[in-house]
């Protein structure tokens, strides 16, 4: 089909919104990410359908929600009947390429002999590396760093248990997803056929291991970095797991133990985050420049988002899990096409990640799968009339014992969030979360059992129950009257 866009699709791991300039942020160094807000349409209000990786990838990749692909959990593996965006980009004539990591199947090296279980996915072209540490034969990072002669190591820095000594920016991860994905666009040029590249780096992923060129700058101003926002009796009046996570610490996430942890501490791996950001604004600046020197640019969809967010020790908690402050779902989401999209617009409709898949086959010119569930973007943003501040009226995002460790009682949880309010239901239990988003923009105090907001909180489970009434599987279709 002519005038098929290219997509450049660059997807971090565990970025929260707020760690960019154009999200805010003063004391991060990110010109190129930006420079691209300028350039497109910078979504102020975007979230994941899933607190944690593969459930949330699942959903965007298909456009359905995490019950539906039944892809509820970290190590699961995505059904072979689901349909990722990318199958069907390439049954209409793209060639589709990744970097990095995918996380549609488990990526437990004891299970994992080569590479994760991938189903008929659509990329013709598969450089894969789930995480930095090359424990897999197939980790082609691994591959990359032994072929420059490079070990990969990652020792703790001195006088810290919190942040490593991450690998030099020249042998850095980041820096091999966007070199693969250079080289792939560079291919590419000049070629009559479309392209999509998903280029899924997994910073700012913990362990915070940033390189150490990049963690520098920020030591000297280590003290005015801000700390979590915490009040140390928010937790009482929370669902358990959030007592749990902050005294008993059932994650395996190692030495992050809130309260065990000084100012400091605190200060420094945020510090930490910020600089593997660093570093990843910088990849972008270079797949972007590659679009310009090969004249591809003006042609191009390009994605920048995230899968979902990272605590960081706000509320007492770092990491992630069954948790569903903006910390934690609410990510960065610019997209930009020059000349068809809007350009430095900021828009705060509400909208979900997996509304990108139906947006790329609009796009395309392809025709929508009839199992997608997602509400697409492209009016929103090919529409000169468009309300850019309109899309959903809610956004939703659910947990379903997401996390691989044993723990009773399972967590199941649910959130809807509309412009003021939050409510998120802890299944099970005689109790939640509401937040009015206005009064309380850092989700401090709980309302859940406030008597003058009885009201809104029954208003708020009935759209609830809604919602997830509305994500169950629209297949098989209907095909006759009876």
């Amino acid at each position: 089909m002519p005038n098929q866009p290219n997509i450049l699709w660059i997807c971090t791991d565990q970025q929260r919104f707020d760690t960019l300039g154009c999200y805010g942020n003063p004391f991060v160094r990110t010109p190129n990410v930006d420079r691209l807000a300028t350039e497109g349409v910078l979504f102020e209000t975007a979230y994941c359908q899933s607190p944690i990786c593969t459930p949330s990838r699942a959903s965007f990749l298909t456009g359905r929600y995490p019950r539906t692909t039944r892809t509820r959990q970290n190590g699961q593996s995505i059904p072979e009947d689901e349909v990722l965006v990318t199958r069907l980009l390439a049954n209409g004539g793209y060639h589709c390429g990744l970097s990095g990591k995918l996380h549609l199947s488990t990526c437990d090296p004891l299970r994992n002999t080569d590479v994760e279980r991938r189903i008929d996915d659509g990329y013709g072209e598969f450089h894969w590396s789930h995480h930095p540490n090359p424990d897999w034969p197939g980790n082609e990072y691994g591959q990359w760093l032994q072929q420059r002669g490079q070990r990969y190591e990652t020792p703790e820095l001195p006088d810290s248990r919190h942040v490593l000594r991450g690998m030099p920016a020249e042998h850095h991860q980041t820096t091999w997803c966007a070199a693969k994905a250079i080289e792939f666009m560079t291919r590419q040029a000049g070629s009559a056929q479309p392209w999509l590249f998903s280029v899924n780096i997994f910073d700012p992923h913990f362990p915070f291991d940033p390189p150490p060129e990049h963690l520098e700058r920020y030591l000297d101003r280590l003290r005015e970095i801000p700390l979590p926002v915490y009040r140390e009796d928010e937790s009482d009046h929370k669902p358990v797991f959030q007592r749990r996570e902050l005294r008993d610490r059932y994650h395996y996430c190692g030495p992050h133990e809130f309260e065990a942890m000084s100012d400091d501490d605190h200060r420094l791996v945020k510090a930490a985050c910020w600089a593997m950001c660093d570093l990843i604004d910088e990849q972008v600046g270079r797949m972007l420049r590659a679009l310009d020197e090969t004249g591809q640019r003006d042609d191009t969809i390009v994605i920048f988002m995230s899968d979902h967010g990272e605590m960081l020790g706000d509320h007492g908690i770092y990491l992630k899990g069954p948790y569903f402050y903006d910390a934690a779902v609410k990510v960065p989401l610019i997209i930009s096409w020059p000349g068809r999209f809007p350009s430095g617009r900021r828009s705060r409709a509400m909208v979900e990640l997996m509304d990108i898949a139906p947006m790329l086959l609009d796009a395309a010119g392809l025709p929508r799968y009839e199992g997608m569930q997602a509400k697409s973007l492209w009016s929103l943003l090919s529409e000169p009339d468009a309300d850019l501040d309109e899309h959903h009226e809610s956004v939703y995002c659910e947990y379903q014992n997401g996390q691989p460790v044993e723990i009773e009682p399972s967590p199941f949880a649910t959130m809807l969030r509309t412009h003021r309010h939050k409510i998120v239901v802890a299944h099970g239990f005689d109790t939640g979360e509401l937040y009015d988003l206005e009064a309380d923009p850092t989700e401090t105090h709980n309302l859940w059992d406030a008597p003058e907001h009885a009201s809104v909180r029954m208003e708020l489970l009935k759209k609830l129950c809604d919602r997830m009434a509305f994500t169950v599987d629209p297949l098989p279709v209907r095909w006759g009257r009876y």
